[in-house]
């Protein structure tokens, strides 16, 4: 039995302080005040040394995998030997459960990465269905990214949702002229930023995405209607119209990824959608492709999900600096990376929030001299995974 004490506990209603977490094997037993200790004379003490005691991150959409696969775009590591590496990566910045977003691309014109392979996206989709028998440092899901112009995978995809391989699925659609790229400049500046192009061979390129076959709208709520009878979320992905939200819904969507403007965030709320925004997006102080800003999203009330997208490091970060920079509310802050996705994947029964009968995902946050939050403990499952101890020159 172990009990962290002499901490701010972050619950799902409040941020409590002169408390103490009680830990019992794999789960939490119970929320003791301070003066309760002695109630367990047995229990090993960790001190929280007036920190924060989060529920473990729950990262529900990151490619960060794709870059450790594949980290030059004509390299390919080992898959199970990356899963392995980029777990003590983000074991390190709190994420104790990740979905893993895999895109399942017909053709990636941007990087021409090999992990984007169909072979190899299947060799990774394996390898993470593999490690729920294997002993892990943190819990791996996979969020299948499905582009909706990748019609030769369907029945793919269909067959790793039947086999339990997917654990969240998002329909794609990265046409030049909508979504993310409803403007075709910043298509072709993000196209001539990953390969050495002429402006002709990009509007071929353009021509050629613009004038694809894709799944029809029958094809899409079919295959969701599979994946929700699995108990399998649904969410969409870039929305940049308000009609689409309505779309969406009719599939049985119930999340909306990076919602294009905020409009359209709004709407999104409106219909009972789960929004997420990338932490990222708060660090840079708005959105890479020029779209919505997060901070001024949350300022709205629009957004219920903050993802690491491709920086894991973000998650931490943009919850203080929502706080310190925006003024936002701390406690509401955690559950965008807590319970808030825990209940948007379907797993806050057992995960998202520090409760008697949920798994100990459990971290310790500190704060140093300059206000850089550290973090010195990390627990998955009850088990204490890492601790890290910082020092003076």
């Amino acid at each position: 039995m172990l009990i962290i004490h002499n901490g701010n506990i972050v619950t799902e209603n409040e941020i409590l302080e002169g408390h103490a977490v009680v830990v019992s094997g794999e789960t939490i037993q119970e929320i003791i005040p301070e003066d309760r200790l002695s109630d367990y004379p047995t229990a090993k003490l960790i001190d929280a040394n007036g920190g924060y005691i989060s529920p473990g991150f729950i990262d529900i959409h990151s490619d960060y995998i794709e870059g450790i696969v594949s980290p030059r775009p004509t390299s390919m590591m080992d898959v199970n030997i990356s899963l392995r590496e980029a777990e003590k990566i983000l074991i390190s910045h709190g994420i104790t459960t990740m979905f893993h977003s895999l895109s399942f691309y017909r053709e990636d014109v941007f990087t021409h990465k090999p992990m984007r392979y169909p072979k190899n996206v299947q060799r990774l989709v394996d390898a993470i269905d593999a490690t729920h028998n294997e002993l892990r440092l943190i819990r791996h899901r996979l969020h299948a990214r499905f582009e909706i112009d990748n019609i030769d995978e369907v029945e793919r995809l269909v067959e790793n949702i039947e086999n339990d391989k997917v654990h969240l699925l998002s329909f794609m659609d990265h046409t030049p002229g909508q979504g993310q790229y409803r403007d075709l400049e910043v298509y072709r500046e993000t196209l001539k930023g990953y390969r050495d192009i002429s402006d002709s061979d990009v509007q071929t390129i353009i021509a050629e995405r613009q004038n694809s076959t894709f799944m029809t709208i029958e094809k899409i709520k079919e295959v969701a209607e599979i994946a929700l009878a699995k108990g399998i979320a649904v969410a969409s992905h870039d929305d940049d119209d308000v009609a689409k939200i309505d779309l969406v819904k009719s599939f049985g969507t119930t999340i909306s990824e990076f919602p294009i403007t905020l409009e359209v965030a709004k709407k999104a709320k409106e219909m009972g959608l789960q929004t997420v925004a990338g932490a990222p997006n708060v660090l840079l102080g708005g959105s890479h492709s020029g779209n919505l800003s997060a901070a001024e999203a949350i300022n709205h009330g629009c957004i219920d999900i903050l993802c690491s997208d491709y920086y894991p490091a973000a998650l931490l970060h943009a919850i203080f600096e929502l706080h310190e920079k925006h003024h936002y509310d701390l406690h509401e802050m955690f559950r965008m990376v807590t319970i808030n996705p825990a209940r948007a994947v379907r797993m806050d029964d057992e995960l998202g929030s520090i409760k008697p009968g949920k798994k100990a995902d459990l971290l310790i946050i500190e704060r140093m001299d300059d206000g850089y939050p550290m973090l010195t403990m990390t627990m998955v499952n009850g088990a204490v995974i890492t601790t890290t101890n910082y020092r003076l020159n």
